[in-house]
């Protein structure tokens, strides 16, 4: 099992609250992490996603997941942006990525699909007037968090694959199978949204 978008069951105040409530959280934040530009301004808002996860307990295993996943892109990302940039452009940039990512990862995690989906279809209504199709959008917006899912689970198997055959250091060992497997998968996904009759109109 791998980390991103997967939803861990639990009780905890985050995983209660209303899943279209926690979506505009998660979109104010977004914007609160670009509007601030300062290192000690971008730290205070991933302790704020730290605290937010105790406040989840969630277990240690799935956060220790989150963590493995991240640092390595954010250490090469900090190493390429230091060297072009400057320290100071390298530590926001990475503060940037770590609060965002962590918070959407956050989200996914105590927020279920289907709730998120009624959501948007819910608050989205309105839009019928104008011709468009809410029920559409949350579709939109639920296959477009099972494709993280997706995406991050073919990776962590494909690496175990790769390190299976003692060729971790090997790119082509990687991205060669990743690529072929997500391509597949997303045949599949098409072939069963046809069976569903979503092209019919």
């Amino acid at each position: 099992m791998t980390p991103l978008g997967l939803y861990q069951p639990g009780t905890s105040v985050l995983h209660r609250a209303a899943a279209g409530w926690k979506f505009l959280a998660l979109l104010a934040f977004a914007v609160l992490i670009f509007v601030v530009h300062s290192p000690m301004g971008l730290g205070v808002t991933v302790l704020a996603v730290a605290l937010a996860y105790l406040v989840a307990r969630l277990p240690p295993r799935r956060c220790w997941q989150v963590v493995r996943l991240l640092v390595p892109v954010l250490v090469f990302v900090f190493a390429a942006q230091w060297w072009l940039l400057g320290f100071d452009s390298a530590a926001v940039v990475c503060l940037r990525l770590l609060a965002a990512l962590g918070a959407a990862n956050l989200f996914t995690l105590t927020t279920r699909v289907d709730d998120l989906v009624g959501a948007v279809e819910r608050g989205l209504r309105p839009i019928r007037r104008f011709g468009l199709r809410p029920e559409r959008i949350g579709l939109l917006v639920g296959l477009t968090l099972q494709a993280v899912a997706a995406l991050s689970m073919i990776a962590g198997e494909t690496r175990e694959a790769q390190r299976a055959r003692s060729a971790e250091r090997s790119l082509p060992a990687f991205a060669v199978p990743f690529l072929v497997r997500t391509l597949r998968h997303a045949d599949e996904l098409g072939e069963a949204l046809a069976a569903r009759g979503v092209e019919d109109d």
